[in-house]
């Protein structure tokens, strides 16, 4: 269906136009005829003539007011007819209220014109209905266009199987909609029929021919959508998923955006609405610091920040390519050459401590960190200096300008800490819970587990072992993980700020955990490569089984059913040991039992 929007040419308004005016007339007429039923010999035909075209020419003023014939409007849609149905009326009030109070002086019955308003209306609706059916079905399919199934009868199906048909570039052609509501069957969606549900999803494809099915449900969850590929799989059809609906419905995406579904979505959780909205007012018209901007985790913390309107943004990373990577999708530049970026170290207190005096940041978002676990583990003073003492630094410097609200990115790997890693973010976690307890403030520390799709994180590696022809290395054919989408972590992290009280760590209900091994096995199969896998056993400090929550570490949900809020204690930072840190850190890295954690008993140090 072509859509008109801008410049459309002016003899097409003036058809329009036409067809209005007409309505106009033939209801005045029709009103009269019915009003002296059907006695011709009582009409007045030069007051009815005169009432015609005062009806046309308030039609084209209201019209043209309400921007009726510039093409404000899609050609058929809702919109359009509510913006009709407002100016009949109008022009009805116009017209109508004199002839009422003249009444039959002028010749023209008082009633008239509010008999012809629905039949105005109606005449006029009805042309336009007409109009768009014949652009519809003047649709041709172009040639190789593939015929495809559309999994999801409400909605967003119904959005889809519109758009499909009549957009004379989609690459699709719906023949048929898969839904599993019973209700459903047999329902029309725009010409397009529901023909069954998953069980006989096969005996569709047969049927119809189709080649790929479209998955046409919002925010469906990663079980379903692991059934429904199996499903697809047996029946021989290519699964494609959309864009987001509002992207969708907005313009910014179209149908040829349809993509293969990834790996992303069959191993994600259904999402968890945090309602971040509703409760980041604390950033709006404040000046807010994000260290880590660069990173994966930082730079959709930025990006999400800006929609909720602080007076200023302040991104510290100490990677100039990444800060630019940041202010290039949130500015759209990457001139690195505005306050907004500023390039430090953590590590350095002293520039910390210059920028905070000069910036006077009043909520600090801290994703700062060293994450890779076998690397931490090789070199554990860089975990010291980064995640323990650059964590201090930026606590310190918020301290001392008044830095009201804290938030510290933490990871499952804190909980029950066997590793370098694990142990260096659970004393950034209790060196936040002391900072609350000095300025009883919101200082406190968001826990999640793996990140899809951050750098370094598994499912890169996965695919570029893939690419490469492999092997696919795992540790351990029963190795479990959490997993969580990148703007899930960041909306988390947000919402702390607005619910979480002094010292706590917010931790995110992740549902199940993931096991490596199904992943990797299902990402071979994605890629339709023989591919091996090889195991290499678990590595030093790493975990079985990743744990949330710790074992002394309560279970609170006061707020959100799927938050936790635990309560951990605090670490001053005079009891900090290094030299015990670095004693255990160069034992034999094979044996556990002597990893960091008992060489900090005693130290004020987390076990």
């Amino acid at each position: 269906m072509q859509e008109l929007h801008g410049s459309v040419p002016l003899v097409r308004f003036g058809a329009q136009y036409a067809f209005d005016a007409g309505a106009w007339v033939v209801a005045l007429f029709m009103a009269e005829i019915l009003r002296y039923e059907f006695d011709f010999h009582l009409i007045g035909l030069l007051p009815l003539l005169a009432l015609c075209a005062a009806a046309c020419l308030v039609q084209f003023l209201a019209g043209g007011a309400n921007h009726l014939y510039q093409g404000r409007h899609i050609y058929g849609s809702f919109s359009e007819v509510r913006a009709l149905f407002g100016v009949v009326l109008a022009s009805t009030v116009v017209l109508g209220i004199p002839v009422a109070v003249a009444g039959t002086a002028v010749g023209i019955p008082r009633s008239t014109v509010f008999i012809a308003l629905p039949i105005a209306f109606v005449l006029m609706g009805g042309v336009r209905y007409v109009k768009r059916l014949l652009v519809e079905r003047s649709v041709v399919p172009k040639d190789g266009i593939q015929k495809a199934l559309i999994f999801g009868a409400g909605y967003m199906g119904a959005s889809i199987a519109r758009r499909m048909t009549t957009d004379r570039n989609s690459p699709f052609l719906p023949v048929g909609i898969i839904d599993d509501d019973p209700l459903k069957r047999n329902l029309w969606l725009h010409d397009v029929r529901v023909v069954g549900s998953r069980v006989s999803l096969s005996a569709a494809a047969q049927v119809t021919g189709a080649t790929a099915l479209v998955v046409a449900i919002a925010k469906a969850d990663a079980t379903l959508l692991r059934d429904i590929t199996d499903a697809a799989k047996a029946a021989n059809l290519k699964v494609l998923v959309l864009p987001p609906l509002e992207e969708l419905l907005s313009g910014k995406s179209r149908l040829n955006d349809l993509r293969d579904i990834a790996i992303e979505d069959l191993i994600g959780r259904h999402p968890v609405d945090t309602h971040v909205a509703s409760i980041a007012g604390y950033l709006a018209g404040k000046r807010v610091l994000v260290t880590g901007a660069g990173g994966s985790i930082g730079s959709e913390l930025c990006r999400q920040i800006t929609k909720f309107g602080p007076s200023e943004l302040i991104m510290l990373d100490r990677d100039e390519t990444g800060l630019q990577g940041t202010q290039i999708s949130i500015l759209g530049h990457g001139l690195l050459d505005t306050k907004d970026v500023v390039l430090a170290d953590i590590r350095d207190a002293d520039a910390l401590k210059t920028i905070f005096t000069e910036r006077r940041p009043e909520v600090v978002f801290h994703a700062a960190a060293l994450n890779h676990l076998p690397m931490l583990e090789q070199y554990p003073d860089e975990a010291w200096k980064t995640n323990v003492l650059g964590t201090l630094n930026v606590l310190e410097a918020a301290r001392s300008v008044g830095v009201t609200t804290f938030i510290n990115i933490s990871t499952d790997k804190a909980a029950n800490p066997t590793s370098v890693l694990g142990h260096s973010k659970r004393v950034a976690e209790k060196l936040t819970a002391w900072a609350a307890e000095k300025t009883e403030n919101a200082y406190l520390s968001v826990r999640f587990g793996n990140v899809i799709g951050s750098r370094g994180s598994m499912l890169p590696i996965f695919t570029t072992l893939i690419e490469a022809g492999g092997p696919l290395t795992i540790t351990h054919p029963e190795v479990t993980r959490f997993f969580m989408t990148i703007p899930e972590a960041c909306q988390l992290v947000i919402q702390a700020g607005g619910i979480g009280r002094p010292a706590e760590v917010l931790i995110l209900d992740m549902g199940e955990p993931v096991r490596i091994l199904d992943v990797a096995q299902r990402m071979i199969e994605m890629s339709g490569k023989d591919i091996d896998i090889v195991y290499t056993g678990l590595r030093p400090g790493e975990k079985l089984h990743e744990e949330l929550i710790g074992d002394h570490e309560t279970d609170e949900r006061p707020i959100h059913p799927k938050i936790t809020h635990a309560s951990i204690g605090a670490i001053r930072p005079e009891n900090l040991n290094k030299p015990v840190w670095d004693q255990r850190c160069r034992q034999d890295p094979t044996n556990q039992s002597t990893k960091v954690g008992p060489a900090l008993a005693g130290t004020g140090m987390p076990q």
